[in-house]
């Protein structure tokens, strides 16, 4: 296919309401790419935003990604390597120089070039900052020192500061005068002598007023700041629940050091999120382009685990192998009263634990959360027994063995709900985070009490 041709099937294949990339354009680079066409490719990637250069780098197989970006990499921007997904992000660097990725990580904001930096191996960090000019090398390391997840790992140091004695007019000057202002800010903060913040004032209050005009004047005063050691999720909790553009991070003495804008605090929202999600499914920190053995082995913990609480299951069932061979619809009606309450307590679950990390649920609501899903637990446990009460009374032509079905399933959905609400509160009440795994303990209680209250009715009611 020719170059022309190539770029004009990207370019329609682009569509601007949908904000992603098109299908069409992949296919078309990939075709290029196939094709050794190396103007054809490079003609189709040049008008795209470095963030949609990220996606379509972690679209494309190995070998077609490496290829791509061989041919980016003389004019590499270096805000590539902050967009891409960590795992890939280990790939591409593993292609560069140290000194390459120095160049690069210098040229970026200091939040970002810490992103980068802080998921390579010690040697390569060595090598790395070692290759960074010493005044950015210094900030780096100060950042490395914070924890993960912290304040302190998110800021940049990069931000705009001004004494409380100024005018409006000397803060302005001062950023027009100034070569090394951030690429982009919102907030302007005012410290004391102590280099404490004081009040901040936002670019437009700031541009409204007169230039006599001093800045305690205009500024809001004692703003919500943060320590460099405080949790990342604690910190987007304050931009959510205050509505915050910026924030100033300080240390343990109260000084300014840097400043969180809401840009990052959407990336970590997004982390936090896919963190809990993984982990609700006993899923560790991985990716989906992450290699098939480093997933099968991050993945092997939680099963083998769950390889356990299905063996003590069907312990339960072994207790009442002879009231099933006596009746074997007991075996074909098992499963539903087990899968029932497992889906009626995933919901539960989902719920709590979403609460618990919007801080919507605490210590002080939690009992009436408790009796509500207790309450729906019974509402939908009376509603589906008699749903599936009928069903069995009909398949068997046995009332009796409709009205156990019916017990048990009722039983078992209230038992779920209590368990879906009181499992993740009682682990976050212990320290602990609520969303670990929870999916497979669940399912354990609900299966352990759904398959004892029906074979034990059953063994009751019917033999």
């Amino acid at each position: 296919m020719a170059s022309e041709d190539l770029e004009r099937e990207g370019r329609e294949g682009r569509p601007e309401e949908g904000y992603r990339l098109a299908p069409d354009l992949e296919r078309a680079v990939a075709a290029a790419l196939e094709a050794e066409d190396v103007s054809g490719a490079h003609a189709l990637v040049a008008p795209l935003h470095v963030a949609d250069v990220a996606d379509l780098l972690e679209h494309l197989t190995g070998d077609h990604r490496k290829y791509l970006f061989e041919i980016l990499r003389p004019t590499l921007d270096a805000e590539l390597l902050a967009q891409l997904d960590e795992t890939v992000r280990e790939e591409i660097i593993e292609y560069l120089d140290p000194e390459e990725v120095a160049a690069a990580v210098a040229e970026l904001e200091s939040d970002d070039a810490v992103e980068v930096i802080q998921e390579l191996d010690r040697e390569e960090q060595q090598e790395v900052l070692q290759a960074v000019p010493p005044q950015e090398r210094a900030i780096l390391e100060e950042g490395l020192t914070y924890p993960e997840e912290s304040a302190g790992r998110l800021m940049q140091r990069e931000m705009v500061v001004v004494p409380s004695y100024w005018t409006v007019g000397e803060t302005i000057d001062f950023m027009r005068e100034t070569e090394s202002m951030p690429k982009d800010f919102y907030d302007i903060f005012v410290v004391d002598p102590s280099h404490k913040p004081i009040g901040k004032i936002s670019l437009s209050r700031l541009l409204r007023t007169r230039r006599p005009v001093s800045v305690t004047k205009i500024m809001f005063q004692a703003p919500r700041a943060v320590l460099a050691t405080t949790d990342q999720e604690e910190v987007a909790y304050l931009f959510r629940q205050y509505g915050l553009v910026s924030v100033p991070v300080i240390d343990e003495v109260g000084r300014i050091v840097g400043v969180i804008t809401v840009d990052d605090v959407v990336d970590v929202i997004d982390e936090e999120a896919e963190e809990d999600i993984m982990k609700l499914g006993g899923v560790q920190e991985t990716y989906i382009y992450s290699a098939v053995l480093d997933t099968t082995r991050s993945r092997f913990s939680w099963l083998f685990v769950n390889l356990f609480t299905a063996i003590l299951a069907s312990t339960v069932i072994a207790f009442f192998d002879a009231e099933i061979d006596k009746l074997v619809a007991l075996a074909i009606l098992m499963p539903i009263v087990a899968s029932m309450g497992g889906n009626a307590g995933t919901q539960t679950l989902t719920v709590a634990v979403r609460a618990l990390a919007m801080r919507e649920l605490t210590m002080a609501n939690a009992w009436r959360i408790i009796g509500k899903e207790t309450l729906v637990g019974g509402f939908n446990g009376v509603l589906f027994a008699a749903l599936a009460g009928s069903v069995a009374w009909l398949w068997f032509d046995d009332p009796l063995l409709g009205a156990v079905l019916g017990l048990a399933m009722i039983v078992n959905l209230i038992i779920a709900g209590i368990a879906g609400a009181m499992i993740p509160i009682g682990l976050a009440r212990s320290g602990v985070d609520p969303a670990v795994a929870l999916g497979v303990f669940l399912t354990t209680v609900t299966d352990v009490v759904g398959f004892f209250s029906f074979l034990g009715l059953a063994a009751l009611l019917l033999l």
